[in-house]
């Protein structure tokens, strides 16, 4: 997957592909997957949800430049693949889904998995986590129709928050870069295609019926 995925689709950073080996891919997805775990394809993991392929998680690791001292927001853990990654470049990563069933089984794989420098919260990404901004760098894991005010406001100057942005079915892999307080710099990275963001500062859930 490493050679054949990322690296040769230019993916060029060392400690990102150390990162990739490192995590065990298989125990991120159903155990009916597993064998399929290592394809360049995103996987579903339930609640219409799936993992991300591969060269999109690296893409998205990578352009968040980490040096190792970070604090990363990660919004939409999933099954916490991505955060399992993200925390062997980073000091120190915060994820935050949307959805309990899936925040209570990646909290308890991950913690399972040995991964100590992960906190898991199940709420709305959208909001981001204001306990514990700013952060170095800010990883979206689904698609919004803008960049939310709330993940703006967390991020540090100087720091990145990379993001799909678009329609509901497809969207820009984007870079955001703080310059300082105000300024913002947005640089596209390529075409993508996530699951909806949901929340306040996202798309709207599915409505419910009312309560007879």
């Amino acid at each position: 997957m490493v050679d054949l995925q990322l690296a040769w689709r230019g993916i060029s950073d060392p400690r990102v592909l150390d990162a990739f080996r490192s995590v065990p891919r298989e125990s991120f997805v159903p155990e009916e997957l597993a064998a399929s775990a290592y394809r360049d394809a995103s996987l579903p993991i339930g609640e219409e949800q799936t993992i991300s392929q591969p060269y999109i998680v690296a893409l998205t690791t990578e352009a968040l430049r980490l040096r190792g001292g970070e604090r990363v927001l990660d919004i939409g853990t999933g099954s916490g693949y991505a955060a399992a990654v993200l925390s062997r470049m980073a000091k120190q990563v915060f994820t935050v889904e949307c959805r309990a069933s899936l925040a209570n089984e990646a909290r308890e794989r991950l913690s399972r998995l040995g991964y100590r420098n992960i906190e898991v919260l199940h709420g709305d990404g959208t909001r981001g986590w204001p306990e514990h901004a700013p952060y170095d760098a800010i990883a979206v894991a689904a698609g919004a129709p803008r960049v939310p005010e709330a993940l703006l406001d967390q991020l540090a100057p100087g720091g990145r928050l990379v993001i799909p942005v678009g329609s509901a079915e497809t969207q820009v892999l984007t870079r955001v870069t703080r310059v300082d307080a105000n300024d913002f710099r947005e640089e596209p990275l390529a075409d993508v295609r996530f699951v909806p963001l949901i929340g306040e500062q996202g798309w709207p859930g599915p409505r419910r019926a009312n309560a007879a």
